[in-house]
């Protein structure tokens, strides 16, 4: 077996260094089995890294699991995807404390062209899981290759995979165990059902159970897997607030269904609305517009042009032209394609956020502002 392979599963074993330190212990040596071999003079180098780190990395029993933990794969068919891999999904990697590793059983494409994240209240109403799986269905009649991304909780979750299977849509639970065990049991044939259709992914090997706190570290995944995240119930407080602030932090499209000022499951999505968190949507044309997807089976629009006050020529058209095949970019980039110092760009592009061309996104990103 590939000693690379071990060490980069060796690499998540370590005490004490989380996914952001090991990126930059991969920045700083390369590889996961550069870090492995190097001396501990040139581990203590490194920015953040001390001695209680260095006699982790050089414990002996962190390869011995890694070696375990690789048999299993193999043994079990499951796919891996290292951060530094070319197919590790790139929305993901886009995220600074994204897994340097993660395991996959399935046949989903994790780098699919469209991707939604669908959360929700565990104690779903009979109106939460209408609007499930109203959402799916209507989404499923225009984009027949749609990702689904849930978590396979009891709820609004299993509702979006069960909606996503009968739409014949590939659908995705993010786990937050290893892929020995399912939890919940009761959604075993769910599950089952995905592995067709879908996947079941994780960052957590094998033997570690569903602990409380692994539930919030895996909405993360959750969050960074898709371009988007629909909060469809949620009380005042939840874990599907915790992946919708995630999201929103990540400079994601966050969405949401509204509720009545009484309903103790819409709390938490009015919250969000009036918070400024989440777009307000009651339809699956809604959360189309608000993502400036293309509808195939409406007429194509004619591009986005700027106002007639802005010269055709002129440096508006000149940054606005580089959008058209990017759905969104930041500051720094759009200033390195337009050739422009970051300092003039700045008054361009809120030149055009007024004119209602572009718009600005957390995060310093910007993308064309929907007609």
């Amino acid at each position: 077996m590939e000693n690379n392979f071990i060490c980069q599963i060796g690499l998540t074993m370590i005490n004490g260094i989380g996914d952001v330190l090991a990126r930059h212990l991969l920045e700083a040596l390369g590889s996961a089995e550069a870090i492995f071999s190097a001396s501990p003079r040139l581990l203590e180098k490194i920015p953040g890294i001390g001695g209680k780190h260095i006699a982790e990395i050089r414990r002996p029993e962190v390869l011995r699991l890694a070696e375990k933990e690789a048999a299993f794969t193999e043994k079990h068919r499951i796919k891996t995807f290292f951060i530094t891999e070319p197919d590790y999904p790139a929305r993901l990697r886009e995220c600074q404390d994204a897994p340097v590793m993660i395991y996959f059983k399935g046949n989903a494409d994790l780098n699919a062209s469209r991707m939604i994240s669908i959360v929700g209240t565990r104690k779903s109403t009979p109106y939460g899981r209408a609007l499930t799986e109203t959402l799916i269905h209507d989404l499923s009649a225009i984009y027949p290759d749609l990702l689904i991304i849930s978590g396979l909780a009891y709820g609004v979750d299993i509702q979006a995979h069960r909606s996503a299977l009968e739409a014949n849509l590939p659908t995705v639970a993010v786990l937050a165990h290893g892929l020995d065990i399912i939890y919940p049991s009761t959604h075993r044939d769910t599950a089952k059902s995905m592995l067709d259709r879908g996947g079941l992914l994780t960052d957590y090997p094998s033997g570690i159970n569903p602990d409380r706190q692994n539930f919030v570290r895996r909405n993360r995944i959750v969050a960074g897997l898709s371009e988007a995240t629909v909060v469809i119930e949620s009380a005042a407080k939840g874990g599907s607030l915790i992946t919708a602030d995630i999201a929103f932090s990540y400079g994601r499209d966050v969405l949401t269904f509204p509720g009545r000022t009484t309903d103790e499951q819409s709390k938490g999505c009015n919250a969000l609305i009036r918070q400024n968190k989440a777009a307000l949507i009651t339809s699956a044309e809604d959360l189309i517009n608000a993502l400036c997807w293309e509808n195939p089976k409406q007429p194509k629009k004619a591009p986005v042009q700027i106002p007639i006050s802005f010269p055709e020529d002129s440096v508006y058209q000149k940054v606005v032209s580089h959008f058209q095949g990017e759905k969104e970019l930041h500051i720094n980039e759009l200033a390195r394609l337009a050739e422009i110092p970051v300092y003039e760009l700045s008054s361009i592009l809120f030149d055009l956020e007024m004119e209602g061309v572009l718009k600005i996104l957390p995060g310093g990103m910007y993308k064309l502002a929907c007609s």
